[in-house]
């Protein structure tokens, strides 16, 4: 079954990185620059260009924000959590329990692409899976930062820590500030749904829960933001 990307960013890096897996591009007729130069990319690719009206975009990315154009591709492929763990050098993954809303998971791909991580892990239910809108948010990154998906994520946490891998939960109530952990080796950050957290079990079978010290009067942050702020930390400690 194949995907739709919409966008320009998401469209353009499918050309870049995965051009074998854009089965066509579709370009509104009253093409943006951003159109023209979508159309140019594809067709550098031998990638087939169609014109399509605004409406058609529009239904084809359920009222989405396409920039006038979008994609098709191949079926999105998962990776397997194996396949996280057995790649070259130190494990630096991001675990999502329960994230549910797209525009979240989107950006927590892109910053975990951008700071370095090597994959994302996501439970199979109760959480957002790779759509269209979380491709859009993603701005490309889907196609460099594998995405696993797993039906039992507490199994899936003790598998990393069997790997070697030191597990993270993120909470406002952890024990200790994110900043005084070692954070330079293996290390897999847990974050948990918008609303509740991370769930207790998978909480528990973490190695450290640790907290985001913050000066400020606000009691905690979103999830894509609190994801961030802990992926950059890492990065920073490996960088020393």
């Amino acid at each position: 079954m194949s995907r739709f990307v919409y966008g320009v960013n998401p469209v353009l890096e499918a050309l870049r990185a995965h051009p074998s897996d854009v089965l066509r591009v579709l370009v509104e007729a009253r093409r943006s620059h951003g159109g023209h130069k979508v159309a140019a990319a594809a067709s550098e690719a031998g990638v087939l260009v169609e014109t399509i009206s605004a409406g058609d975009l529009s239904r084809r990315a359920r009222g989405g924000v396409h920039q006038g154009v979008g994609a098709e591709l191949a079926e999105f492929q998962y990776a397997e959590l194996e396949d996280l763990l057995a790649a070259p050098g130190p494990a630096f993954l991001l675990v999502l329990d329960g994230v549910t809303d797209p525009q979240n998971l989107g950006a927590l791909v892109r910053s975990a692409h951008a700071l370095g991580a090597g994959g994302v892990v996501l439970p199979k239910d109760r959480a957002a899976g790779v759509t269209p809108a979380v491709f859009k948010a993603a701005a490309g990154a889907l196609e460099h930062c594998p995405v696993a998906r797993v039906t039992n994520l507490a199994r899936a946490v003790e598998q990393m820590k069997e790997a070697g891998v030191w597990t993270v939960a993120l909470a406002a109530d952890g024990e200790k500030d994110l900043e005084s952990l070692d954070l330079s080796g293996p290390i897999a950050l847990v974050l948990g749904s918008e609303g509740s957290g991370v769930r207790p079990l998978v909480r528990k079978t973490c190695d450290h829960v640790a907290r985001i010290g913050m000066a400020g009067n606000v009691g905690s942050l979103n999830v894509s933001a609190a994801g961030a702020i802990a992926l950059h930390e890492v990065a920073r400690k490996r960088k020393k």
